[in-house]
């Protein structure tokens, strides 16, 4: 469905911007339906932007972003199956409209022909699927809702399209502990329809519990990618097991990454690119900058 092939992003800087920075270099994975793939790395490590050129929101320096085989050009009809849900659930609504407008909008520039009575029960359904008590949400301003209750309209917004990719990118950060397992758990829910979802987050702990597999970033390149399972119980890069031993254990001291003797990477006569350390699991170059 989504394909990344070897996507670089670089920026302008300098007063006249004479100078580049690389904030995404020769990035590849894939999302393929009812798959959620979790995009993992501290801030600054590349994620959102890689949301964004997905979305059609930041133009791809090199490589190519194409989706069911075709590149990927932001156009009207991309974004009836490709849908992106941000941190913040209040920037995406206009406080002087009600909350309902985003359906409105919806029905304008995809179903004109639909008839209203129609269109306001398939919102009402939409509603019901996210969990949402049509109601006590419609007709409401975004000051009167709650933060997951506006990344639940965001997620039925979304339902009342084609859609087949979702692009989450820390979408539940801003939510309370018990809101954040909900809005999780729709979306799990929503997998077992077929909807593929890629979840940026820098919380290690939200994407082991949600996706079935992992890509690492770090300054803007991919040094491990797998199934979730092996990149977590299995970590082969030193990033990857310096994240993970910062994540909180209830009753257990911190304690510091484990240190990294030998390049895996070198060991095993890698060349360029990943490593295929074992079936389904890739590792980068763990001394990249000294080796």
């Amino acid at each position: 469905m989504l394909r990344l092939d070897d996507v670089t992003k670089e920026f302008r800087i300098g007063a006249f911007g004479g100078k580049t920075v690389a904030a995404v270099r020769s990035v590849s994975f894939d999302v393929v339906p009812g798959e959620v793939v979790s995009l993992i790395g501290e801030s600054g490590s590349g994620k959102s932007t890689i949301g964004r050129m997905i979305l059609g929101l930041n133009s791809v320096t090199s490589g190519a972003i194409t989706f069911d085989g075709r590149p990927v050009r932001g156009a009207k009809e991309y974004y009836r199956h490709v849908q992106g849900i941000f941190q913040d659930p209040f920037s995406s609504f206009n406080p002087v409209f009600k909350a309902d407008r985003v359906f409105a909008m919806i029905k304008q520039s995809y179903y004109p022909a639909v008839p209203e009575q129609e269109w306001a029960e398939r919102v009402r359904s939409a509603l019901r699927d996210v969990r949402l008590n049509p109601d006590q949400v419609l007709g409401k301003y975004p000051h009167q809702l709650s933060g997951g209750q506006l990344q639940r309209l965001l997620i039925a917004r979304a339902l009342l399209l084609d859609i087949k990719l979702l692009v989450a990118d820390e979408i539940t950060s801003m939510l309370d502990a018990s809101t954040r397992i909900d809005v999780l758990n729709l979306l799990a829910e929503l997998k077992t329809r077929g909807l593929g979802v890629l979840y940026i987050t820098h919380d290690l702990s939200l994407g082991n519990y949600l996706a079935e597999r992992t890509v690492v970033l770090r300054k803007g390149g991919v040094v491990e990618m797998g199934l979730t399972d092996k990149v977590f119980g299995d970590p082969l890069h030193p990033y990857t097991r310096e994240l993970l031993s910062a994540v909180p254990r209830l009753h257990e001291e911190w304690g510091d990454a484990a240190a990294v003797d030998t390049c895996l990477y070198h060991e095993r006569g890698a060349a360029e690119g990943l490593l295929e350390a074992e079936p389904g699991h890739f590792v980068a170059c763990a001394q990249l900058e000294s080796c």
